[in-house]
């Protein structure tokens, strides 16, 4: 079919379908044989493609969807060449190298293959990008545990939700998190993707990342707004139950400076009126499980990934901490191994959250030992996936690796969410030879006192 062929019924049924409309000759294959003719003046002919796309979708409902989508697509920037010709020149190596990768060549390629090799680059870029790789990308294991946790539900057979209403992600990134739903039960038993971010930049790769997915663009929902400030989801109502989520999954940036108290307002906010305390202003931490937690359906359940210091600190954040225990809001706390994460080598761990809780205690789960490692990471296997949640499911203490905390343990404690105070780990002390350890202390006292000896001796001989 020929450009001139695409009359408004064809352009029509695109949009209904796919939500955009692209004529034949902006078809990929078609753009990379023409640059192999010819690639002068490359870097103008993609900018109105993605130009002409993005106008397609004015007035329509997928409008929303695909608006600024390529606005990071910068075609003539200088990072491909110093000159017109080196940057059409480079534009043109990136089409024809793309050309050259046959998709349906991969075993067992499907239609899903396209945008889990996007997810790979997301992956490289991020293990290379240091920490700001961090900041939008969480590895694609620690995601599915992340799911698998917000799915569990006892009522059902398997233990574990089949279908949802909605998930969302209040710092989605690049939108791994929510993808992974996707994975789990099908796109179609999942009604609504949404998330939120403050990134221009991810807010774009996770709108991508959506739609190479073949998500429907009317069941995606991202918003590009600070979270904490401008909320982009709220409930129609302070007591609304209809319009809240029942799965939430996030990874927020960690200790990240907001507003806090110096904005008086914000504690008027719904989300973080309860606890009586704003977060910190140099620590946002809890302002985002606050945020999630408002967000949180009756029956939902939220898991969240956090920086360890959240759970010991006092001051506001110990304030907070103690409100959202003693309201019984808290179900779990896992502590995670170390270097899981781009740019960062940390321990982290993930907080569950329900409204629905089974009790009024806390399970402690020390995971620090599910891991295997892998190049200079390490990785979670759905193996060690697989132990966690049946050490959730389980919900008892099990020595050296979990213990169900009451809340009565949780105050003697000061309403600390240290794990490492709840669960401690079997053989870790070790035993110790009295006898011998004093020997070894006179040892070295008796080589110190000699070795002083020595130098009182030498500076006498240089004169002093």
């Amino acid at each position: 079919m020929e450009d001139g062929q695409v009359n408004a019924n064809v352009r029509e049924v695109l949009i209904n379908e796919n939500g955009f409309c692209i004529l034949p000759s902006q078809l990929f294959c078609n753009v990379a044989e023409s640059a192999k003719r010819n690639c002068q003046d490359l870097n103008i002919k993609l900018e109105e493609i993605f130009k002409q796309i993005i106008d397609s979708t004015l007035g329509q409902t997928s409008e929303k969807a695909f608006k600024g989508l390529f606005d990071d697509f910068d075609v003539s920037s200088n990072k491909l060449g110093s000159t017109l010709q080196k940057k059409c020149e480079t534009l043109q190596k990136l089409l024809l190298g793309v050309e050259s990768f046959q998709v349906s060549d991969v075993p067992g390629a499907s239609r899903d293959t396209f945008g889990d090799a996007y997810e790979f680059l997301i992956t490289m870029y991020a293990s290379g990008a240091g920490k700001s790789g961090g900041e939008f990308f969480t590895p694609p294991e620690v995601g599915k545990l992340l799911a698998k946790i917000s799915l569990q539900d006892p009522a059902c057979e398997s233990g574990y939700k089949e279908k949802v209403g909605s998930v969302y992600d209040p710092t989605c990134g690049s939108g791994g998190l929510l993808l992974k739903f996707a994975k789990i039960l099908g796109e179609e038993n999942v009604d609504r993707f949404c998330g939120q971010d403050v990134n221009l930049t991810v807010y774009n790769l996770s709108r991508m990342n959506m739609i190479l997915h073949e998500i429907p663009f009317g069941k995606f929902d991202i918003y590009l707004e600070d979270t904490l400030l401008r909320a982009a989801f709220l409930p129609s109502s302070p007591d609304s139950v209809n319009d809240r989520f029942e799965c939430i999954v996030s990874n927020p940036p960690y200790s990240v400076k907001w507003k806090g108290d110096a904005d008086p307002t914000l504690i008027n906010d719904p989300r973080f009126s309860k606890a009586g305390k704003l977060a910190p202003k140099s620590k946002a931490d809890w302002a985002f499980v606050e945020h999630a937690l408002y967000y949180l359906g009756d029956k939902g359940c939220a898991a969240i990934v956090c920086f360890p210091g959240i759970f010991y600190r006092a001051g506001a954040e110990g304030q907070i901490r103690k409100w959202m225990i003693k309201s019984n809001y808290v179900d779990s706390v896992i502590s995670l191994p170390e270097n899981l994460f781009f740019g960062t080598s940390i321990s982290t761990c993930v907080l569950v959250l329900r409204k629905n809780k089974r009790d009024a205690k806390v399970l402690f789960v020390d995971a620090s030992d599910e891991f295997v490692h892998e190049g200079n990471k390490n990785k979670l296997t759905d193996e060690n996936i697989g132990r966690i949640l049946a050490l959730l499911k389980e919900r008892k203490t099990k020595p050296g690796k979990t213990y169900l905390a009451s809340l009565e343990e949780l105050g003697a404690q000061d309403w600390s969410l240290a794990a490492n105070l709840y669960v401690q780990k079997e053989g870790n002390e070790e035993e110790i030879d009295i006898e011998a350890l004093n020997r070894e202390i006179s040892q070295t006292v008796q080589q110190e006192e000699k070795t002083r000896a020595e130098l009182d001796e030498l500076i006498k001989g240089l004169g002093f």
